[in-house]
């Protein structure tokens, strides 16, 4: 439980500042990545039926290579934030794989959700059932991919905040972690 809290801090703090300065500090991220290889390895230690170390840090390492390659790809071919990919391995450090990417999931559902939200709350659902019904004529008539003109593209270039979702997540995802006996 302890480590569930641990995480849930850290993450709770890089959504107070995700949303106040549109940024994830590093003094947030890289102090929670160690904490969670040195907790898992902890946590597997203690084990009495000869749990290792060795089993905790694969754990954590696992978790935080798989969340954070996966968010490197975001990063390169999406133009995702480099404090969202940071965070999103920080959890997979805690976490591991399976809890991890299950978590990071959450978080693209809920961040693509509160975006649909926000963008439909800012243009207005008439207007943007409107547009793309035009752009896709316009579309099936070139008999091609007509890109968006830029003013076309602006309410798209919008914030979207992934931390408050990956707080979101977290507690999605911790029913489950806390009856298996990941943070017990």
């Amino acid at each position: 439980m302890v480590l569930f809290i641990l995480l849930l801090l850290l993450v709770t703090v890089a959504t107070v500042t995700d949303v106040a300065r549109h940024k994830i500090y590093n003094w947030t991220v890289y102090p929670g990545i160690v904490l969670g290889f040195i907790a898992n390895a902890l946590r597997t230690a203690a084990v009495p039926a000869g749990g290792s170390v060795w089993a905790g840090l694969m754990f954590s390492l696992e978790g935080f290579l798989a969340c954070g390659l996966i968010m490197l790809v975001c990063f390169v071919f999406f133009d995702m934030g480099g404090g969202d990919v940071k965070l999103i391995a920080m959890m997979g450090a805690f976490l591991g794989v399976q809890q991890g990417v299950e978590a990071m999931l959450w978080t693209f559902v809920l961040g693509s959700i509160v975006g649909a939200v926000i963008l439909i709350w800012q243009i207005g659902v008439l207007r943007l059932v409107s547009k793309s019904f035009q752009h896709i004529l316009l579309i099936l008539r070139a008999r091609s991919w007509v890109p968006l003109t830029t003013e076309e593209q602006l309410p798209l270039k919008r914030w979207l905040f992934l931390a408050p979702s990956a707080l979101a997540a977290i507690v999605i995802v911790s029913k489950d972690i806390v009856t298996s006996g990941l943070f017990n």
